[in-house]
């Protein structure tokens, strides 16, 4: 499904309506099947020993796999995450921005399903892997 939203609307969608969290995360890319988001690590993300908080890597999931979804069915505030399974694969590197790549596995009239995998910036490797589901509103 092509995007029906471009990067500068999503932004101005989540600014809106998240306002709270809107700078935290930037989209740097909308992809065939999914779309790249950036976290902005600050110290509020940051855990004892340095390193980016489960909390933080979480929201970067949950956040990507909401704005894949609406990239693709429009600004729908009410679309819910349902579920989600995380897995923490190794320590982020320090003060360092997370990338997730996300993609979307199923995108239907009810839910939809997304994959993120989150690396450190510049590394090779993911820190972590998540899988959400989203349920989307009714018309």
């Amino acid at each position: 499904m092509d995007p029906v939203m471009t990067i500068p609307e999503l932004h101005a969608f989540l600014a809106e309506v998240f306002p709270q969290v809107c700078d935290q995360f930037a989209v740097e890319e909308i992809t065939e099947d999914g779309i790249v988001v950036r976290l902005k690590v600050g110290e509020e993300h940051l855990r004892p020993g340095g390193t980016v908080s489960g909390p933080s890597m979480f929201g970067l999931a949950d956040v990507s796999v909401y704005l894949a979804v609406l990239s693709r069915i429009g600004p729908k505030a009410l679309a819910v995450t349902t579920n989600c399974s995380i897995d923490f694969m190794r320590k982020p590197a320090a003060a360092t921005d997370l990338i997730a790549h996300c993609k979307l596995l199923k995108l239907g009239r009810v839910l939809a399903v997304g994959d993120a995998l989150m690396f450190s910036d510049g590394g090779a490797s993911p820190v972590a892997r998540a899988t959400l589901t989203y349920s989307i509103p009714p018309k």
